[in-house]
């Protein structure tokens, strides 16, 4: 998928639509707005108000209305016929792009739920008015499109200023154990976590936020376990799931987010464990906006 838009334009998949293609439009909904909510406040039983909850957002569902079709003479049933084969009903999300203004694209992951092309007297001469494409996207946050990444090893012992440091396994320089890394949207970004050996009890804790991975088991020179904070799986490259591993004060790895702003990270194995500098963190994630 190529990023290279430019204001006014949407592109799902491959399909692109705005300015400069046979696909026009003229409004669009449910994108700069904030999704519908669900709230977990619960009314005071003997008070006004309510006990604040949490306001956890639903899916984003995203509208381009009013939408022009031009097709050259002879062309228009060529030209639905791309956008009908782009825009199908499917059960998976594809990259949905929406570039508005200076401030660039942001990126969601959607489908289609809806497409309407109407037919009149104009149809016939190649122009269509008045249709709508509906995307709904799973996760209602809007993302950079640029991915993001940080690394961090395990702290050091003590070592003299003129020491020769050591590397991780990617080039990641001998460590503080310590990293702060940005998001720079208003909405809690998940990342993907990479640990890679040889640790012993790999614990990864956001500062900031408060949260923390801890997995009870000792990672091997070049053995890494990937964990999708948004998926909540924490896999070795073997396939093995050590989700079970979670000590017991590692949060659910869904609840593992990095807050808008800046976040503290630290990377630590067991107490009594050496510090390998080929031991590493490594994060990557996008922005997340609502």
């Amino acid at each position: 998928m190529t990023t290279n838009t430019r204001p006014g334009t949407v592109q799902f998949g491959e399909l692109l639509l705005g300015p400069g293609t046979p696909y026009g439009w003229k409004k669009l909904t449910g994108w700069n707005e904030i999704p519908a909510i669900d709230s977990g406040s619960v009314p005071r039983p003997a008070a006004h108000g309510a006990y604040p909850g949490a306001l956890l957002a639903q899916v984003r569902t995203i509208t381009l209305d009013e939408m022009i079709v031009r097709a050259e003479p002879g062309r228009i049933g060529a030209t639905v016929a791309t956008l009908e084969a782009a825009t199908p009903l499917i059960d998976d999300e594809q990259p949905l792009l929406i570039h508005l203004d200076d401030r660039g694209p942001l990126l969601v992951h959607a489908r289609v739920v809806r497409r309407e092309v109407p037919v009149d007297p104009a149809y016939g001469v190649g122009v269509a008015v008045g249709g709508a494409i509906q995307f709904e996207a799973s996760d209602p946050r809007r993302y950079t499109p640029t991915v993001q990444q940080a690394g961090v090893g395990l702290p050091e012992p003590c070592l003299p200023w003129h020491a020769d440091h050591g590397h991780g396994p990617r080039g990641i320089p001998a460590s503080t154990g310590d990293v702060v890394v940005h998001n720079f949207g208003s909405a809690p970004a998940h990342p993907v976590v990479e640990l890679w050996g040889p640790v012993d009890t790999p614990r990864l804790t956001n500062i900031t936020t408060g949260a923390v991975l801890e997995y009870e088991a000792i990672l091997d020179a070049g053995e890494r376990l990937t964990i999708d904070t948004y998926s909540g799986t924490a896999v070795l490259d073997t396939g093995e799931s050590l989700l079970n591993a979670a000590s017991f004060e590692s949060w659910p790895e869904p609840a593992f987010m990095l807050g808008s702003g800046l976040n503290d990270l630290t990377f630590r194995a067991a107490p009594d464990a050496p510090a390998d500098p080929r031991a590493a963190a490594l994060l990557r994630w996008r922005s997340a906006h609502w």
